[in-house]
């Protein structure tokens, strides 16, 4: 019985799209379904009918290829108003044919439920009805589902080609207004090519995921990116927790990287509000229990979001400025993008326990002739995420933490993962601005100071048990790190270490420590974790050497904190620089001793390597050359 009183409402509802678009009022607000879910057979009849209309704006969030009916001959029949200002529109918006309406994209649900926008119509895509009257919104809920429920007439593209997705995806075919049943293929759609650019940010947010985290992915080459620097991490046990996704996180499952098992919230389940990519992945997720899709009402929310512990939110950006300020939805003045889900899920990210809020930007745009961060953003340019809000910013250079850092830090770690060509340049507007010291010496590096041929983590016997120690390439944002170490040294050690009994550390003197150019010279730190959730270095050790061109030999010193000291890790870093001296050509290493200091000409002699010694009589210590 209950079938039967559903089929029969079913088909008193089935129209054709030429006489379901009739329906349509002038004037009225229609709302399209969003990115490869929209019903394209719909927007093209719409599109046939303009001489019908006059004063219609047409609402979406995304929209994908061909969009007849922002063509500037139909400006008077429809005005398009969007979320998010994709290609298709992105002129439209700039010629003033279109409106941009900037907003949370866990907002815009009760935007439309609350009627502070009153939708008139829904144009949207569904599966055919369940045998019991139900049908799914498949790979577009997002705010396709509060518009359908909302809008005063929904009319909906019945398409077999569209999967059935689990979680709060279906609707009621009995408050559905007109039906039109019509078969074709979804919009399929594929990312950008992966340069090498993007292969390195991908490579640095890899690094920062952990076993067990959940990430928010979205679309396009940065998250395939990801994805395929995860697939060889040894990373174990990931969820997802996304608005959007594609086909770069069908290999994770495939390989069983991504199993939502160790989940907070929604375990064992992929979940996510939209997908767009290829029909692989429409057929991978039809009635695939794995995945559930929600409004982004519940996706987008910073407190749902924040409830999965390591939460990783993994965005990007137009341009970001010395202080960490993202600008991630306009050029200047001219709107590029949209707020989207950014901020929802950075500050849910902020919100989990262990997470991690990133912004990815390439360092350059315009084919490598302008900087990406900036000393301040263009004129007109809109903060979507403020300062305050980012942890970590990301380029190919490396890894910005921003997280608790002063302005003076921010800027130093920022220019650090700046394109070489403009560090110098950003150095001097930051000087201008005051945000360093007027003598911060200038950048040498011109490669990455994240260099992972550098790096090397080594367990060790620490004063309080075992501890693992990390080696890595000094960095310029390492100023403070270094001023721990030295004011935590012993009178002795500080003695020993700079021949003079210094009581404070003068700025040129810790410049020093990391003005090298890491071709010629090299500076390694040996840092541990200090606090519960490994977010914070603590620099214990350090070690450099200086090369001198006219002999192919090179002045090393060490320095390691005094609790630290006779545990293996003076040696180990030593050997590290030796390994990294050697590959480059360098013949030997001098030291310069005091005859006092014991402890270090025994160490010097334990290495093995001392083919000369002797003592400088007018300068008082020892001179060691020890053969690589």
């Amino acid at each position: 019985m209950v079938a039967t009183d559903w089929t029969q409402k079913y088909k008193s509802k089935i129209l054709t799209a030429s006489k379901a678009i009739t329906k349509v009022k002038r004037g009225s607000r229609i709302f399209l379904g969003t990115g490869c879910g929209v019903p394209y057979h719909l927007v093209q009849e719409l599109a046939a009918h303009a001489n019908q209309m006059a004063d219609n704006e047409i609402v979406h969030l995304l929209t994908l290829g061909d969009t007849p009916s922002a063509d500037p001959k139909f400006q008077t029949q429809f005005r398009h108003n969007t979320f998010f200002v994709s290609a298709n529109i992105r002129d439209a918006v700039s010629d003033g044919r279109a409106d941009y309406t900037p907003i949370m994209l866990s907002d815009i649900p009760d935007l439309f439920r609350q009627k502070r926008m009153p939708l008139d119509v829904a144009m949207i895509q569904i599966s055919p009805p369940d045998r019991y009257g139900y049908s799914s919104l498949g790979i577009s809920v997002d705010i396709t589902k509060a518009a359908s429920e909302s809008a005063d007439i929904v009319i909906a593209q019945v398409n077999e080609k569209m999967p059935i997705t689990h979680g709060d995806s279906f609707v009621d075919i009995r408050e559905i207004d007109y039906l039109v049943p019509f078969n074709e293929p979804l919009r399929e759609f594929q990312g950008d090519e992966i340069t090498e650019t993007v292969d390195l940010i991908g490579s640095f947010v890899a690094r920062l995921v952990e076993n067990e985290s959940t990430l928010e992915l979205g679309i396009g080459a940065l998250p395939q990116a990801v994805c395929n620097n995860l697939l060889d991490s040894g990373v174990q046990d990931l969820g997802i927790h996304t608005e959007m996704f594609s086909d770069s996180l069908l290999p994770l499952i495939e390989a069983g990287i991504v199993t939502n098992k160790k989940k907070s919230i929604n375990r064992g389940k992929v979940i996510a509000s939209f997908a767009m990519g290829s029909n692989k992945l429409y057929e991978y997720i039809d009635d695939n229990p794995f995945f559930q899709f929600h409004d982004t009402a519940y996706v987008n929310d910073p407190y749902v979001i924040g409830q999965n512990k390591k939460m990783i939110a993994i965005n990007s950006a137009l341009e970001v400025d010395l202080t960490g300020q993202v600008c991630a939805d306009s050029l200047g003045h001219r709107f590029y993008s949209g707020i989207g889900g950014q901020v929802d899920f950075i500050r849910g990210a902020k919100r989990s326990q262990g997470g991690k809020a990133i912004i990815c930007i390439p360092s350059t745009a315009m084919d490598g002739t302008v900087s990406r961060i900036v000393p301040q953003l263009s004129e007109g340019a809109g903060v979507v995420t403020t300062r305050g809000d980012v942890d970590v910013i990301i380029t190919e250079y490396g890894l910005a933490n921003m997280y608790g850092k002063t302005i003076r830090e921010r800027v130093l770690s920022l220019i650090a993962i700046a394109n070489p060509k403009f560090r110098n340049e950003l150095l001097e507007a930051a000087k201008t601005m005051r945000y360093v010291f007027e003598d911060q010496v200038p950048f040498l590096v011109q490669g990455t100071y994240f260099a992972t041929e550098y790096e090397m983590t080594e367990r060790f016997k620490g004063p309080d048990g075992p501890v693992d120690v990390h080696f890595r390439l000094i960095r310029p944002d390492d100023t403070d790190r270094i001023k721990e170490l030295f004011y935590g040294l012993s009178e002795e050690s500080i003695y020993f270490r700079f021949l003079t009994p210094l009581r404070s550390l003068r700025r040129q003197t810790l410049q020093d420590f990391y003005n090298v150019d890491q071709a010629r010279d090299i500076s390694v730190v040996a840092v541990i974790k200090s606090d519960e959730e490994g977010e914070t270095e603590r620099i214990i050790g350090a070690g450099r050497y200086v090369l001198n061109r006219s002999t192919n030999e090179a002045e090393f010193a060490l320095l390691i904190n005094d609790d630290y000291q006779s545990r293996g890790i003076g040696t180990f870093l030593l050997n590290h620089l030796m390994r990294i001296a050697k590959s480059k050509g360098v013949e030997a290493f001098i030291a310069y001793v005091h005859p006092q200091n014991q402890p270090m000409i025994r160490f010097i002699h334990k290495t093995g390597k001392v083919v000369e010694s002797k003592i400088s009589i007018q300068d008082e210590e020892y001179v060691f050359r020890l053969k690589l």
